[in-house]
């Protein structure tokens, strides 16, 4: 057991301190690329700035007689790219159990330590995982002479992840978030669909029979796979002051369906999605970022009852301490998101204005009202 006076100190002689928080940057759309396909790769510089993050993938997607050609192909990215200030770099290295993941870390940090944001671990299984990792990146960044650490992101793709899922949020410091792996998590507890994320039209409830005429109409809704999966990594993350994220959506062509899942992840507190194809980028950027109307309704709550009012009625409806601190999440991300996105600044600021010129008085509630 380790000491909590010890959990903030370097793991290794001359590594960086810890990080106490976990930076707070957008990461609405996690584009993945293939550093060994020259085609994308050639691709990478024009996408700075137009993406949170861009993530130079060495496992899955990348052949085993390809992964050394993309570690070295991401290493070359890495050096020649201006990635500014808005645009982090990621990286997936191979699974830890993997002959690839000792020289994927290895080669990443002390090559490219200084412009590497975050690792993103896949098949995370529990916190020993995290622990391993935590020590080599410690005795890899002294080596390398950083002055930051670099952050960690674990995928949850199996059962055991699943289980283990707080112990692996609070293993370290370096924690930055996690993501669903919908495919692999899948197979491994043997659900029968195919798909890499998203619903399944069998998983279903149907409308009783009415009048018991059992061979009469009766509608069904399809449901969501993967509802209990994201809210337990939710609960988790924010647990650790970490941030969750939806994972593929691997239907390139249903961009519908890829954003109807992008925007059940956003209801359910993810920051952000993984984008496998630059259509799924401006979806995921438009889903995970708070519609106009609702940035307007926030700011309306939150000035209604900035002088400390318990309860106030505002457009027929009732709004009172609960409500207050859900509109300032909603705020907070709005604003942060404003200040690396000029778009969004933009409406954000013109839906203000129109807050302040058009408000309608709100009243204080009633204790009928309150309940």
């Amino acid at each position: 057991m380790r000491s909590a006076k010890d959990f903030y100190r370097p793991l290794a002689v001359g590594a960086p301190a810890p990080v106490t928080q976990v930076p707070a940057r957008p990461s609405r759309v996690i584009h993945f690329f293939d550093p060994s396909n020259e085609k994308m790769a050639a691709k990478v510089p024009a996408m700075v700035g137009a993406v949170d993050v861009l993530l130079g993938n060495l496992e899955d997607a990348v052949r085993a007689d390809r992964k050394e050609a993309a570690r070295d192909g991401l290493v070359a990215i890495a050096r020649a790219t201006d990635f500014g200030e808005h645009t982090q770099l990621w990286a997936r290295v191979n699974a830890l159990d993997s002959p690839w993941a000792l020289d994927d870390l290895t080669t990443l940090v002390t090559e490219i330590g200084d412009r590497l944001d975050v690792v993103m671990v896949p098949k995370v299984q529990g916190p020993e995982d995290i622990h391993y990792v935590d020590r080599l990146l410690a005795q890899l960044e002294a080596k390398a002479g950083l002055t930051r650490p670099i952050l960690v992101h674990a995928i949850l793709e199996t059962a055991r992840g699943m289980v283990n899922v707080e112990e692996i949020c609070g293993a370290s410091p370096r924690m930055q978030g996690l993501s669903l792996g919908p495919a692999d998590l899948a197979a491994d507890r043997r659900m029968k669909t195919t798909r890499v994320g998203g619903g399944h039209p069998g998983y279903l409830v149907r409308r009783d029979p009415v009048g018991g005429d059992i061979d009469g109409e009766r509608p069904t809704y399809q449901q969501d796979l993967w509802h209990y999966t994201v809210a337990r990594m939710v609960d988790a993350c924010v647990m650790h002051g970490l941030y969750p994220y939806y994972g593929p959506f691997g239907d390139i062509a249903d961009v519908v369906a890829c954003e109807d899942q992008f925007r059940n992840a956003f209801l359910l507190g993810c920051v952000g999605a993984w984008s496998l194809h630059p259509v799924q980028i401006e979806i995921a950027k438009r889903v995970f970022s708070p519609s106009v109307d609702d940035v307007a309704h926030a700011r309306r709550v939150v000035a209604a009852m900035s002088d400390g009012a318990a309860a106030v009625m505002l457009d027929g409806k009732m709004e009172d301490d609960a409500s207050l601190k859900q509109c300032l999440v909603i705020v907070e991300l709005a604003e942060r998101l404003a200040r690396t996105d000029p778009a969004l600044a933009e409406l954000y600021a013109d839906d203000a204005a129109r807050c302040d010129d058009a408000a309608p008085a709100a009243s204080a509630a009633t204790p009928a009202q309150k309940g």
